[in-house]
């Protein structure tokens, strides 16, 4: 594992990061993602902060310390309780907290947060600045690029402007409209057109601000493209999910510089311990490898591998020897490529 202060502390190194998202970036999927990357940012699912502070669901701040690079993302829309849940992410190991103004769901609109919020930039500055003066985390915002008929070049630049003020040194803009009627969280994420420009026209325009751009990036190559830009950083949503081999093993050597020295097998290797301890303290098998379903996306045999994991891990008692099974079955189809 890399040297973990200068993968804590760091923040001046060129960001990659996996983007926050719900079911599916929990702490079995964080672990994995670790294996495969020293240095790309890993996100929590978002927490909302009335879980924490009323509902004392502190069991949704779980995480290994090896996760670290990790951000806690907050979601809520009042100051004091987003200050009190930044103390209860502080206290609990989380150095960086994230606020989200960009979800688009019913759930999250009728609790007035998430994307709903880039309506009241006041409110989230008022929120910004109780949740600074909670703790010595640092504390990023998320945001859309706006909200269904807000024009995006009107509002995006005064939302960024009151977000300075408050005090956010780093913003990550999907750079998507958000619709919050009409669409489901699904089509919020495709349907929207997607305004990259408008995104690294803001970095021109507010220089001081570390500016993240997500929304569409499937490759490392884009995410190249963007930071040759100018861009502080890239995150990248459901292809470094579903593809982790492809894009999360490859990321410390072609983002970072930083030699590359293990395949695919060697993060098996690493994710056994963290299995059978997992498995032995009640965890089922599935929780844990359908976060690593994509692992061999587009190698010899994936094709194998999912089925054998999607069809065994869920029985009682499931253990490591399905992961030698689905190994097992994989055989043949790399023999194949070998032979050709």
């Amino acid at each position: 594992m890399a040297d973990k202060d200068k993968k804590s502390n760091n923040f001046n190194m060129p960001l990659l990061a996996v983007a926050p998202m719900m079911d599916w970036t929990d702490r079995h999927c964080r672990y994995f993602h670790r294996q495969l990357t020293h240095y790309t940012t890993l996100y929590t699912e978002m927490v909302t902060a009335p879980a924490l502070v009323r509902g004392g669901a502190l069991h949704l701040l779980e995480h290994q310390p090896d996760e670290h690079p990790v951000v806690l993302q907050l979601g809520g829309s009042d100051p004091a309780e987003l200050a009190q849940a930044t103390r209860i992410g502080w206290e609990a190991g989380y150095r960086e907290i994230n606020l989200n103004c960009g979800c688009p769901s019913d759930r999250v609109q009728s609790g007035c947060f998430g994307a709903v919020l880039m309506e009241e930039p006041a409110r989230v500055a008022a929120i910004c600045r109780a949740m600074i003066a909670a703790s010595p985390a640092e504390i990023t915002v998320k945001c859309r690029i706006g909200v269904d008929e807000q024009d995006p070049a009107q509002v995006l630049p005064r939302f960024l402007e009151t977000l300075a003020g408050a005090g956010i040194g780093h913003v990550i803009i999907h750079a998507r409209k958000a619709w919050l009627a009409g669409l489901s969280p699904k089509e919020n994420r495709e349907v929207p057109p997607l305004d990259h420009d408008l995104v690294l026209a803001m970095k021109r325009t507010f220089p001081e601000l570390r500016i993240t751009i997500n929304g569409g990036i499937t490759s490392l190559a884009q995410a190249h493209g963007f930071l040759a830009q100018g861009l502080d950083g890239v995150m990248i949503g459901r292809a470094a999910y579903q593809r982790p081999g492809d894009l999360l093993l490859r990321a410390d050597a072609e983002i970072y510089g930083a030699e590359a020295t293990q395949d695919r097998m060697d993060v098996l290797a690493a994710m056994r311990p963290y299995i059978a301890r997992e498995c032995a303290a009640g965890t089922r098998l599935a929780a844990i490898t359908r976060h690593m379903l994509g692992l061999f996306a587009g190698e010899p045999g994936a094709r194998t591998w999912r089925r054998v994991l999607s069809e065994q891990a869920h029985r009682p008692g499931a253990g490591l020897e399905v992961i030698d099974a689905a190994l097992a079955a994989m055989q043949p189809a790399e023999d194949a490529r070998a032979v050709s």
